[in-house]
C-alpha cells in the first residue's frame, strides 16, 4: 500500500477484508440494517476503518458493525478508510467508533475526570455502582493519595459506597493505575519530624496550612498527593 493511501476513502473488495474481532451487535440489528442498506442502493455511506495486512488484504479496526451489515447485505464492494497499521491508531479508532471504552489513569486523574468516569459507571443500565453517591465518591477518591496506589483496594477504605467485589471491579472498566515511583521525605513541622505515612493521614486543609506557613507558592489548587510532594521538597 502506498503511504498516500492512508486516510483515503476507497472502495475495496469485501472478500479481501478480514472482519477482525467482529461486532457483538444483536442479530436483529444487523439483519434489519442490511435490509435498509439494500433498499437504499447498497452503498455504506458510513465507511469501515481498515488497516492493510498484506497485498490487497485488509483487517477491520473500526466500525465493525458497518462491515457486519455489509456482509449480511451481500455487498461485493465496501467503502473503507485506510488507516496506518500502528496499535495506537487501532486503539483510538475503536474508541472513536464507540467500540471500546477509554480508560483514565486514576493515579493522576483530575477531579473532573474522576467525576465524569464515576457518573458514567453509576448511570449505566444495571450498574454495579447504583446507589453510590457521586459527589461523596468523587471527593473521597480525589483527595486520596492515589499516585501511590498499586491496586484499587484502597478505595474500599474511603467510606464512599464502593466495596470489595463487583463494585470495586466495576472501576476497572474506566480506570487504570500507574503508581509514581517517587520517594516522599519526612517533613519537619514546628520542630517535629512528620513521617510520610503520617502526612498521608492529614487533611488537605492542614497540608495547605503547612504549605502557607512555609511560603510555598501554588499550593491552593493542589490535591493531597501534590501537597505532600510540595511539602516534601521544601
Amino acid at each position: 500500500m502506498s503511504l498516500s493511501d492512508i486516510g483515503n476513502l476507497m472502495c475495496l473488495d469485501k472478500d479481501g477484508i478480514n472482519p477482525g474481532k467482529g461486532t457483538n451487535a444483536p442479530e436483529f440489528l444487523i439483519k434489519a440494517s442490511a435490509k435498509a442498506l439494500n433498499e437504499s442502493g447498497g452503498r455504506n455511506w458510513v465507511p469501515v476503518i481498515v488497516k492493510e495486512t498484506g497485498e490487497d488484504q485488509y483487517e477491520v479496526i473500526g466500525n465493525s458493525f458497518i462491515f457486519a451489515v455489509a456482509e449480511e447485505a451481500g455487498l461485493e464492494k465496501v467503502w473503507c478508510i485506510i488507516a496506518d497499521p500502528s496499535e495506537q491508531t487501532s486503539q483510538v479508532t475503536k474508541i472513536l467508533a464507540g467500540e471500546f471504552v477509554p480508560k483514565v489513569n486514576l493515579s493522576t486523574a483530575t477531579r473532573d475526570e474522576i467525576q465524569s468516569a464515576l457518573q458514567y459507571l453509576i448511570e449505566k443500565p444495571n450498574s454495579e455502582l447504583k446507589g453510590v453517591k457521586l459527589a461523596i465518591a468523587t471527593n473521597r477518591i480525589d483527595e486520596a493519595p492515589r499516585n501511590q496506589w498499586k491496586n484499587f483496594e484502597p478505595v474500599t477504605k474511603l467510606s464512599c459506597g464502593i466495596t470489595r467485589g463487583k463494585k470495586l471491579d466495576a472501576l476497572k472498566e474506566v480506570f487504570y493505575l500507574t503508581p509514581e515511583p517517587t520517594t516522599i521525605k519526612p517533613v519537619i513541622d514546628s520542630g517535629v519530624i512528620i513521617e510520610p505515612e503520617i502526612l498521608k493521614t492529614l487533611t488537605v486543609a492542614k497540608l495547605k496550612e503547612m504549605a502557607r506557613e512555609r511560603g510555598i507558592p501554588g499550593y491552593s489548587g493542589k490535591r493531597k498527593p501534590d501537597l505532600i510532594k510540595l511539602l516534601s521538597k521544601s
